[in-house]
């Protein structure tokens, strides 16, 4: 069954890159050669607040390695009782040319495709309002602070999610990661997530049109790095002590030979990972210790805000 399973994923993963028949009103019409993020850098203070909880797991695991079962089961129900109810808007935005291309049934299976990633983990999102919005300079980043501050809704707690047109510079999305903000400062309106909205389910960009783009770009504002961060086989990478360590960024879905980038290590690179580079069809999880690291960041940054 193992097998099967195997050669239906590996045949989804090559049809995600076959090129697909764009229509005359497509969003974003566009060959992307592979995904490109453009989440920006985390301030030092984020970044140190990222290091003592990375500093702290690292003790937290050789005190459960020598630890008993029972303390080990307790963190296990500990895991499994948390929950977190995210309020999230949704901002469609295009231009004259492709006004109403972006469907309501596009935006539906998008939530769906992120309930679905982020339910296993005890995370879901409150969808609170979908606006639409026609503007030609907007629905390509173009003056990107103007239109945060028009559209942006909700408190710090709020993702709010602009799905672009046209989106430019073959850039699939990119994320602001949590840190200390003033509301209703430039850095509170600047919060949030533009994806390319070509990337929604049944989006016309080849390989990335299954909604995994709005998924990794919340990863970010939830407060998660890159697998490859640091492109480097040593040091820290992105954080997090149970994701394989990896230097590159991933193309594609490379399975038959499997990814490794550190030739060194014991592990393949994690190409499954949601906060890697793949194919759409290739993105199955986030790790049970980016899970904690979600819930860390939220409890520092986000909560109460």
């Amino acid at each position: 069954m193992y097998h099967h399973l195997f050669l239906i994923r590996h045949m989804a993963v090559l049809l995600a890159a076959v090129p697909l028949l764009l229509s005359t009103s497509s969003i974003g019409a566009r060959a992307i050669q592979h995904f490109d993020c453009g989440a920006e850098p985390p301030s030092a203070d984020v970044m140190a607040t990222i290091s003592q909880f990375h500093d702290a797991a690292k003790a937290a695991q050789t005190s459960s390695r020598s630890g008993s079962a029972a303390a080990r089961a307790r963190a296990m129900v500990k895991r499994a009782d948390r929950n977190l109810v995210v309020d999230t808007y949704f901002h469609v935005v295009s231009g004259d040319s492709d006004a109403g291309s972006v469907t309501d049934q596009m935006v539906a299976d998008q939530l769906a495709v992120l309930q679905t990633a982020y339910g296993a983990h005890q995370i879901s999102f409150n969808l609170l309002a979908t606006d639409r919005t026609i503007h030609n300079d907007w629905s390509t980043g173009n003056d990107e602070p103007g239109m945060k501050r028009a559209l942006r809704q909700g408190s710090y707690t709020a993702l709010n999610l602009y799905f672009l047109s046209s989106l430019q510079a073959d850039v699939l999305g990119k994320c602001t990661l949590p840190g200390t903000v003033d509301s209703g400062s430039d850095l509170f309106y600047a919060d949030g997530c533009l994806v390319a909205a070509g990337s929604l389910p049944a989006g016309p960009i080849p390989g990335y049109n299954q909604g995994f783009t709005a998924v990794h770009e919340a990863g970010h504002w939830l407060g998660l790095l890159h697998t490859f961060e640091g492109a480097a086989c040593d040091g820290d990478g992105d954080f997090i002590l149970d994701t394989a360590v990896e230097a590159t960024p991933t193309d594609g879905c490379p399975l038959d030979p499997p990814k490794k980038s550190c030739p060194g290590s014991p592990d393949v690179d994690p190409i499954h990972n949601y906060m890697d580079y793949s194919y759409d069809a290739c993105y199955e999880r986030f790790t049970p210790d980016q899970e904690d690291r979600i819930y860390q960041m939220w409890d520092e940054f986000r909560a109460g805000k």
